[in-house]
């Protein structure tokens, strides 16, 4: 029998330190060393005094592009002095508003494994392309032994995990954010597209064809997400249609409607099966599935 053993769940725990939702969150996971903290800007103070921040740690400082696109700005870091490098950012970075600090509980993390974590991050951010880094070259990974390469690598796997229960899709390509088999078209004037369902929205597929032109109705988000996505060569005309460079995850179907098709549009009823079947359809049914189960 070579089947492989099915996924099993396990337990995230989030605690909430300020007793708010605003506040600074620890998160554990069951079995794993590890600990992540979060917290905005606006609760740095309580951040900074934090006595998990006494070691080595990784972090991960976002916040929003003025484009748009893609929608998070962020930095990666590294550091054996946690406080000092927050301070240091908090007085000289402005386009951050939240901070995400990974450190380690029984301080088994040393220099070279957050310097490996790291280098990782940032070529998983880079590869994906799903947020403007302000790192401003491509992370070296310091050469470690056998073990010590296993025990960043299984620390980096938990981190992946948890980076998205926290709100952060930017190590994962937007191929790879697919949470659905079934591929939807899109087609109307100037437009043919391909999509899937993502857990963070909805995926675009490159080779994906949007109308040259928007019509005078159209939301002013969908034309200044349209301008944008030009703008940073996602969008580039090709011939008599703008053609989409590489997969990019939209906020829902029905922005990405809009988008390809140039005009407002509700993309539950837009997006449809090979076989003519709606997304709204394909929801519904796949709700009534498990229901009936």
């Amino acid at each position: 029998m070579n089947d492989l053993p099915a996924p099993i769940g396990t337990s995230i725990r989030i605690f909430l330190a300020n007793g708010a939702a605003d506040g600074v969150w620890v998160v554990e996971k069951s079995n794993w060393t590890g600990k992540a903290l979060m917290a905005p800007r606006t609760r740095y103070k309580e951040l900074r005094s934090r006595p998990d921040l006494d070691g080595p740690g990784v972090y991960l400082l976002i916040g929003p592009t003025e484009s748009g696109v893609p929608i998070h700005r962020v930095y990666i870091g590294e550091t054996d002095d946690l406080p000092g490098r927050l301070d240091h950012h908090n007085r000289t970075k402005d386009f951050w508003n939240r901070a995400i600090v990974f450190t380690s509980k029984d301080a088994n993390l040393n220099k070279a494994h957050i310097r490996h974590l790291e280098g990782r991050l940032i070529g998983l951010g880079k590869a994906a392309n799903r947020a403007e880094l302000e790192n401003g070259t491509v992370g070296s990974t310091p050469p470690l032994s056998e073990p010590d390469t296993a025990e960043a690598e299984a620390f980096l796997a938990e981190m992946l995990l948890i980076y998205p229960v926290l709100g952060v899709q930017v190590f994962e390509k937007a191929a790879e954010q697919a949470s659905s088999s079934v591929v939807l078209h899109l087609a109307g004037k100037g437009t043919k597209a391909r999509g899937t369902e993502a857990p963070d929205g909805f995926v675009v597929h490159a080779g994906s064809l949007a109308r040259l032109d928007v019509v005078p109705s159209i939301h002013a988000y969908g034309a200044q997400l349209r301008a944008a996505l030009i703008g940073k060569g996602r969008l580039v005309q090709n011939g008599a249609h703008l053609l989409l460079t590489e997969d990019y995850v939209f906020t829902s179907p029905s922005t990405a409607a809009m988008v390809m098709l140039g005009r407002t549009a509700n993309g539950r009823i837009e997006w449809k099966t090979a076989e003519g079947q709606t997304l709204k359809d394909v929801q519904v049914e796949r709700g009534e599935g498990l229901r009936g189960a």
